[in-house]
């Protein structure tokens, strides 16, 4: 939080470097409305009050950079992970290091590429939270487990540049910082997105009516 105003400014990390390996090919470029999961994933976090979107991507994945240039994202909102390979951690702290974001960025947001059947009301709900915990770390929960998204202070993102854990889930637990969760009742936060059928499922649950949606 900006110690001078009390406003948090907030950046959002998508994290795309992953070779969905089960999939099949690319799941950012998946059919999802009238786009991709991609153009999906940043129409929305373009609809909330973020002040920068920037996504990972593996080195030489041409055909999601395609898909960004078709999409009109600014080449300088890119981050490359030459190693995509050493997992998802290395892309977070690709994201870290990254020295294009802007600097009056008070707070991140490190969220999955592979999530487009998350609520817009569930990420916004994120950032609620968030603003008011601005100390804290802080994530949704579904039946009492923490799911991502991830909202993350200045400092803590900071230090995952040069984190010595193995995971992102390692790196919280260790951190020293307060964990503050709150309960949701999205059903996308149950759902990973690796394989066709999941990947069906999470368009049946966008798709059909929901009586608690």
């Amino acid at each position: 939080m900006n110690v001078e105003t009390g406003r948090t400014t907030v950046g959002v990390v998508i994290l795309g470097a992953g070779a969905s390996t089960r999939m099949g090919g690319p799941k950012l470029l998946l059919p999802w409305g009238a786009t991709t999961v991609l153009g999906h994933l940043l129409e929305q976090w373009g609809r909330l009050a973020v002040a920068q979107v920037a996504i990972v991507l593996a080195a030489g994945a041409r055909a999601v950079a395609g898909e960004l240039d078709r999409l009109g994202v600014d080449p300088g909102w890119r981050i490359t992970n030459p190693h995509p390979g050493q997992g998802m951690f290395s892309s977070v702290r690709c994201a870290a290091r990254w020295a294009g974001w802007k600097p009056d960025l008070t707070h991140w947001v490190i969220a999955l590429g592979d999530q487009p059947h998350l609520r817009a009301e569930t990420l916004q709900a994120l950032l609620d939270y968030g603003r008011a915990h601005p100390q804290q770390i802080c994530q949704p929960a579904r039946n009492g487990r923490a799911r991502h998204p991830v909202w993350l202070p200045k400092a803590l993102f900071a230090q995952l540049a040069d984190a010595p854990a193995a995971s992102l889930k390692q790196f919280l637990a260790a951190c020293g910082v307060a964990v503050a969760r709150f309960e949701s009742a999205d059903p996308g936060l149950d759902l990973d997105l690796d394989t066709p059928a999941e990947y069906a499922r999470a368009r049946q649950l966008v798709d059909r009516p929901s009586v608690d949606r």
